[in-house]
């Protein structure tokens, strides 16, 4: 997977080193060689990762990520600060101005690759839900973004065989989180199943390999989305890189730092968090595609789709498709003596009426304004009309609760039922017979079902 990155530098021999292993590994390069310039760049060319020097005139590393964090153009781009400081304090300083990691002068190779890599990887997932939510939002299933994404602490299930170890992370993160302690990977692979924000993993475990629980976690579908942050010897260089090519988020050197710890597992939680926003917004805007908001029912345009695919098998041999157009008597009075509101109150009850009396392979729609549609695959016209006249009585048989529950109101609905005829018939055909059957109901008096065969 390429990348855009963006190194900046104030060393110029830094920058052309960093973009010919780059470049030698099919990135494409951005260059800066100072704060501001950077700024600029990333603003207007939006990399995919920034590869940032900490010690710079002016403007310093720490500066200039925490500046790209706050805009929002700019805040969802990987940032890892490359710096030949190896100090606790700076560490923690890049962390909590927003950096995802650190690389350490001189830069190991095949640990910068690596890393490229796997923030490639998260940022083209964010980047996708990012499009798709500002889809929805423009054609308005998505009314706008959250302004807060959940409290600060999280669940965190810790994974280590290190019992001194594993209570003493628990221990510092139990101020602010709600931290489990988990010794055995099978036990884990359950938990994590649960409601998890984070998976904090000994990679160096002795009774279990930690990289092979990674990959199991990488590989179920229900723990895919858990963000895992593995604690691992410094200089187990190997280990750690594998790490991050299984799928492993972040890595924690030991022994670990109280301060790092908790910058990690802050932005590790964050990001979970604001990714489970965008997809619960995705699934929201999928689901307002196809579902009409007043009543819960499938749309037409859900319908469409649905009934193509039935009559499609009908034309190859199939069983015959049904369809029932239901239209609610008289509903204009209701709403010009009763008002809007009472209209949709009826509407809203009558679809509960009609979905609890279809069966289970039925598509109950509403079709638009007081008109329902049911579609019934593999149904004739005889099952199918029964079926309409139990809903019929059903309509009628008790009148309807309006304005809070204060007003009763009679309501009937007229049905008409028609069954594809295979060969050509088509939607557009079904519908049309059943509609003319609803309009014969209503001219012989209405609340009454009327099959028109083929």
């Amino acid at each position: 997977m390429s990348a855009r990155i963006l190194v900046v530098d104030d060393i110029e021999s830094n920058v052309r080193l960093l973009e010919a292993k780059l470049s030698a590994e099919y990135f494409e390069v951005l260059t800066a060689y100072d704060g501001p310039t950077a700024l600029a760049i990333a603003g207007s060319e939006r990399p995919d990762i920034i590869l940032l020097d900490v010690m710079m005139p002016g403007m310093d590393g720490f500066q200039v990520c925490r500046r790209l964090k706050e805009d929002p153009t700019t805040r969802h781009v990987p940032v890892v600060l490359v710096t030949a400081l190896d100090g606790r304090a700076d560490r923690v300083a890049g962390l909590e101005a927003g950096a995802d990691d650190f690389l350490t002068k001189p830069i190991d190779d095949v640990m910068l690759m690596a890393r490229v890599r796997s923030l490639t990887r998260l940022k083209g997932v964010i980047d996708e839900l990012r499009a798709r939510e500002a889809s929805g939002r423009r054609v308005g299933v998505i009314a706008g973004a959250a302004s807060r994404l959940g409290g600060s602490g999280g669940r965190i299930l810790i994974v280590d065989d290190n019992e001194r170890q594993a209570e003493r992370v628990a221990s510092e993160l139990a101020v602010e989180h709600r931290p489990v302690i988990e010794r055995e990977a099978a036990t884990a692979l359950l938990a994590a199943r649960g409601l998890v924000d984070l998976v904090i993993l000994n990679a160096n475990a002795k009774s279990f390999d930690g990289l092979r629980l990674a990959a199991q976690l990488r590989s179920d579908e229900a723990t895919r989305g858990v963000p895992i942050l593995a604690i691992a010897d410094i200089d187990e260089r190997a280990r750690a890189v594998k790490a991050l090519e299984i799928g492993v988020n972040d890595i924690l050197a030991r022994p670990v730092d109280p301060g790092e710890l908790a910058a990690r597992v802050r932005t590790q939680i964050r990001r979970k968090r604001y990714t489970d926003y965008l997809r619960a917004n995705l699934d929201h805007s999928l689901e307002l595609a196809v579902t009409d908001q007043l009543t819960g029912l499938h749309n037409r345009r859900y319908m469409a789709t649905q009934l193509e695919a039935l009559m499609e098998r009908a034309r190859h041999g199939g069983q015959p498709v049904s369809v029932l157009v239901i239209d609610i008597d008289h509903f204009k009075r209701v709403n010009d003596s009763f008002g809007h509101d009472v209209g949709d109150e009826v509407l809203a009850e009558f679809a509960v009426r009609l979905a609890s009396n279809v069966r289970a392979v039925d598509l109950p729609v509403r079709h638009g304004g007081e008109e329902f549609v049911v579609v019934m695959p593999d149904t004739d016209l005889e099952d199918a009309r029964r079926i309409a006249e139990r809903i019929r009585l059903h309509a009628a048989g008790a009148p309807f609760r309006v304005m809070g529950g204060g007003e009763l109101l009679g309501v009937t609905i007229s049905v008409g039922v028609a069954q594809s005829a295979g060969g050509g018939d088509t939607p557009t055909a079904l519908l049309k017979r059943a509609d003319e059957a609803v309009y014969e109901a209503k001219a012989r008096g209405r609340n009454r079902v009327i099959a028109r065969a083929a």
